[in-house]
């Protein structure tokens, strides 16, 4: 067997020369988290992916304009299968990952190809709107950095633990406060759609430390694709298509973006500034898609809102600090 410095030198080779996008994933390569000349890499790259996934509740809403919920969710990852699939032929490595760690990719399978796309779209299907949605996923970046915690069973400061409460008690709050009282049957699926993401990216940026992070997520989507393929394929005969312009463009950006390509710098720079530190990148993502709610869907929200979303970036960000 190679060893890992081997395996990403080769890698590296392999997808330097081929061309176009392939390529540029190839300059994401992952290095061991504790080089410190590369956390500034690390923490630039997971903002990138944030970038990316921010503008994912506006497109989904666009896409479901036209196709079915179940449909967008699943077919996202049918479509970002397809370009994953076309990256790992041309950097000439094996379609599937080493057996070995068949059960690690699952655990993503399960937690971004499925369980974060399909809650979160029945969540906005539900009625939940992108600002209300953000606040509440607004919880992601603690939400990981638990994940994180318990994986690589570490023992937080006790102040760690307070902050993601007075986290949650701030969401529970905010979704009583406009939910009359009660919690709807969409902030469930948010809170599903939150778990999922936390413990797929947990894994991913786990995985991202000795494989690449866009040989990580490729192959994710490859291995699901077996699924996701044969049920797009049949919801888009049996359910109702109306495609339009809107619909098609956020479709094409769950699916190649934020399904794929958002994930690229996301697990790279996971695995080189640290699964919890690069995370902190997703403070700046409850904010950005409000901004994007405001801007493209003419979302109007008030001071509730913008104050539920300030309270729990300031929870998130000293969860960050109090592991240090």
């Amino acid at each position: 067997m190679r060893d890992n410095s081997s395996a990403i030198v080769s890698d590296r080779v392999a997808v330097d020369g081929i061309g176009g996008a392939a390529g540029a994933a190839g300059a994401l390569e992952t290095v061991p988290p504790e080089s410190r000349g590369t956390a500034w890499r690390g923490t630039l790259l997971a903002g990138l992916g944030v970038l990316a996934f921010s503008g994912s509740f506006p497109a989904t809403v666009f896409a479901m304009e036209g196709f079915d919920p179940y449909l967008v969710a699943v077919g996202r990852a049918a479509v970002a299968a397809v370009a994953a699939a076309a990256f790992l032929f041309a950097a000439g490595v094996p379609l599937l990952p080493p057996r070995s760690r068949i059960r690690s990719y699952l655990v993503i399978v399960a937690g971004v190809v499925f369980g974060f796309p399909v809650f979160s779209g029945l969540a906005l299907d539900a009625g939940a709107s992108t600002s209300h949605a953000a606040v509440v996923i607004g919880l992601l970046p603690a939400a990981t950095a638990a994940c994180a915690v318990l994986r690589a069973g570490e023992r937080p400061r006790a102040l760690f633990w307070i902050s993601c409460g007075l986290g949650a008690v701030a969401i529970t709050a905010f979704t009583l406060s406009m939910g009359g009282g009660h919690i709807a049957g969409a902030d469930v699926l948010l809170v599903g759609a939150l778990l999922s993401a936390a413990v797929g990216y947990t894994e991913g940026g786990r995985l991202a430390r000795e494989t690449p992070g866009w040989r990580v997520i490729s192959h994710t989507l490859v291995l699901a694709a077996p699924l996701t393929v044969p049920i797009t394929v049949t919801l888009a005969l049996t359910t109702d298509v109306r495609p339009g312009a809107a619909s098609l463009a956020g479709f094409a950006y769950v699916g190649l973006i934020s399904m794929f390509l958002g994930f690229i710098p996301w697990y790279a720079g996971l695995a080189m500034g640290g699964i919890a530190r690069a995370g902190q990148t997703q403070l700046a993502q409850p904010l950005l898609t409000l901004l994007w709610a405001w801007s493209l869907l003419d979302e109007s929200f008030g001071p509730v809102t913008i104050a539920a979303a300030l309270v729990v970036l300031a929870c998130v960000a000293l969860t960050q600090r109090s592991r240090s």
